[in-house]
């Protein structure tokens, strides 16, 4: 993998798109083991149910602040959502 300086305008690489979406597939997966819903876990976050299905689908990345309280909510460690 061969990461190169790219400035904020320009679109991440197909890669970085792709492991995001991996990502949000597996958060995904705990909040449903959790047996808790998107809108239950954006507002113990807290941030707004829409910017958290854009990051649960892939569409927005989230800040490793956002993706610790992801993990802290629906309680697994932050490697089980990243691996």
């Amino acid at each position: 993998m061969n990461v190169e300086h790219v400035p904020r305008s320009t679109p991440p690489p197909d890669w970085v798109l792709a492991r995001r979406r991996q990502i949000g597939d597996q958060i995904r997966a705990a909040r449903l083991h959790a047996n808790l819903t998107q809108e239950a876990v954006a507002h113990a976050v807290p941030m707004d149910r829409a910017t958290y299905v854009r990051i649960e689908q892939g569409q927005s990345a989230a800040t490793l602040d956002t993706l610790l309280l992801v993990a802290g909510v629906i309680r697994v460690p932050l490697a089980q959502l990243v691996r």
